[in-house]
């Protein structure tokens, strides 16, 4: 049985990201006081009365607006309801009900889903207020009283939840997904690749940059595997990072970085390779994370036969320091390509993960050495006496040397040119540690 999906709704700025946390143990979702800051579903695991289940964040909905944002955002939370198993409408006591409430009830009950009122912002312990009873009206049932802020009523919310879950079948086997991060400058297409690739529109897309401010997980299976797509907030050069929502956005997408086993580094056709792209690239680097380059928007180019290969060596250019990475062009619009990415998430997942047992190893080490001699220094010359893997993703390489000083970073680079030769390593960087022999650290 697919596990249960309880999904939090109601108008802009009631509380929803706020009770999403409290609930996730975690600062997951965004908390601002801005109308509006929860633009896509977000989901995190919960374990309550011994049941397993996700809850999903959604942007406000707003029921009639002309702000193309907020029907965006309304779209989203439709979904998110459709998804749904439980229900759970949040409400603002201080308020009171509002049209919108009452709006939001009625698409609710016509849904036809279970759906737990919550009435947020009850911050005082005891009975509830007069104003709280006011509420009934909705039509949904006894309402909550729940303060996201302090944490009231949230046992009794998560249990009027759990009561209306299906009966629970057998656990399932662990997933094995493939975690992959979609990150690149703001409007790359990160979006619009989740739902190419989805084939549903499961986080919004639009030309306004910076439209994804959260970090988006959403799962897929297909004949290539199990993948789990986290879809980022574009992240911008440092100095236009101003508003408090895109430092979280950033910080965000910099986690999902983390978390990933597999980066698409989405690069934008029509600008071109970008500083700004390789500063981004630059995360996945330096957290010695597996990565693909994804040039999109291909259909836009005008072509000749030359035009990917030059435009590949300008993308090798300026990427030199992830030379292990494969390009690839495609076209979320279109879908163009777009199947070439599964095999190749597969394969650089699995150089990242990729063992060489300590003899075929130091078998290259001799060969390398042969081919070119270690460099010398004031007549003294750098001796290699053996290398060793030490972890996996990335990979890791210690090498004994009888002088630090002599190795020269030529050198290190010579000898992982040499391993990627003979084993491939593709897609992944890797990591090469010198010690001398008699170094006991």
């Amino acid at each position: 049985m697919p596990t249960p999906i309880v999904s939090i709704v109601g108008r802009p700025n009631v509380g929803k990201s706020l009770l999403f946390n409290r609930l996730a143990g975690k600062r997951l979702s965004i908390v601002e006081d801005t109308p509006g800051v929860t633009r896509d579903r977000l989901y995190a695991p919960i374990t309550w009365r011994g049941r397993e289940f996700l809850i999903a964040d959604t942007g406000g909905i707003e029921p009639h607006t002309d702000d193309e944002m907020l029907r965006f955002m309304r779209r989203q939370a439709l979904i998110a309801i459709d998804e749904a198993d439980v229900i759970i409408l949040v409400t603002d006591l201080r308020v009171g009900v509002t049209a919108s409430d009452e709006d939001v009830a009625a698409m609710l009950l016509r849904a036809k889903k279970p759906v737990v009122l919550a009435v947020n912002k009850t911050d005082s312990v005891g009975d509830p207020p007069p104003d709280f009873y006011e509420f009934y009206k909705l039509g949904l049932g006894d309402p909550l009283p729940v303060s996201a802020l302090h944490g009231h009523g949230t046992g009794d919310l998560l249990d009027a939840c759990v009561k209306e879950f299906p009966p629970e079948d057998p656990p399932e086997e662990p997933s094995d997904a493939i975690k992959v991060a979609v990150i690149g400058k703001p409007n790359a297409g990160k979006s619009s690749l989740i739902n190419c690739v989805l084939g549903s529109e499961r986080v919004i897309v639009s030309d306004i940059a910076g439209t994804t401010r959260d970090a988006v997980d959403v799962a897929l299976e297909n004949e290539y595997g199990r993948y789990l797509f986290i879809d980022t907030a574009g992240m911008r050069r440092q100095a236009r990072v101003d508003e408090p929502i895109e430092k979280y956005s950033v910080m965000r997408a910099i986690q999902a970085v983390e978390r990933a086993d597999v980066c698409l580094i989405m690069i934008d056709a029509e600008d071109g390779a970008t500083e700004q792209d390789t500063k981004v690239a630059g995360f996945a680097h330096e957290n010695g994370k597996a990565a693909i380059l994804v040039v999109n928007k291909w259909d836009l180019i005008d072509k000749t036969d030359r035009t990917m290969k030059e435009f590949e060596e300008k993308v090798r250019a300026m990427f030199s320091f992830m030379s292990y990475a494969p390009v690839v062009f495609i076209s979320a619009l279109t879908g163009q390509r777009v199947s070439k990415l599964f095999p190749l998430i597969n394969e650089v997942n699995e150089q990242s993960m990729l063992r060489i047992s300590t003899g075929k190893l130091n078998d290259v080490l001799r060969d390398a050495v042969t081919r070119v001699q270690p460099p010398t220094d004031k007549g003294r010359r750098l001796k290699v006496y053996y290398i060793t893997q030490t972890g996996i993703r990335p990979p890791n390489f210690v090498v004994f040397c009888n002088d630090i000083e002599l190795f020269h970073y030529s050198y290190r680079r010579y000898l992982e040119n040499r391993i990627r030769e003979v084993f491939g390593l593709t897609g992944t960087p890797v990591r090469m540690v010198i010690r001398q022999k008699d170094d006991d650290q």
